[in-house]
């Protein structure tokens, strides 16, 4: 990082490191709940669902591209070791079990909103203290927003389909 870059940092350096090393941990995990999820999941809608799941695991490979880079810049270490990914996540990882797509949709719809959560709190820590955090957190946390929204219309739509079809019935 350019020493002036380090100088109009107003915040608590050590701290926002401590932050975007916990979101890097979460979204390696997000990434893989959703890529492995994608490829497991079973039930209706599948065929729909699962190539947005991959664009969505995409997504998180990406946000962790834009936290490393930053962790970088602030002249920090990003998490090296992939055993750390759970020990410094505040967001849980659901393991798969249940390949039936409204347990994965909604494992996924849990990660969401815990990255909401974890973005809301970097912005807010960084908000007109370093601006190029913010930036960042804000353009993530509206990713997230809009995962979220996603996942939430897919379970309506799956809860919809069900009432339908048990009134036919």
């Amino acid at each position: 990082m350019g020493k002036e870059a380090i100088k109009i940092l107003a915040v608590d350096r050590d701290e926002l490191l401590k932050m975007l090393n916990a979101a890097l941990a979460e979204e390696w995990l997000a990434y893989y709940q959703y890529w492995i999820g994608a490829r497991l999941m079973e039930g209706p809608m599948r065929a729909e669902i699962e190539p947005e799941l991959l664009i969505h695991a995409t997504q998180e490979l990406n946000h962790a591209v834009l936290i490393v880079n930053r962790i970088i810049q602030l002249e920090g270490t990003p998490v090296l070791n992939p055993k750390d990914w759970t020990k410094l996540a505040h967001c849980d990882y659901d393991e798969p079990k249940d390949p039936y797509i409204e347990v994965i949709l909604n494992q996924n719809l849990k990660g969401e909103r815990c990255a909401i959560e974890r973005y809301e709190q970097i912005a807010n820590f960084t908000s007109g203290k370093d601006h190029s955090t913010y930036q960042i957190a804000v353009q993530i946390l509206n990713e997230e927003l809009e995962h979220e929204h996603d996942i939430q219309d897919w379970i309506n739509d799956i809860q919809r389909m069900k009432e339908e079809w048990k009134k036919l019935r």
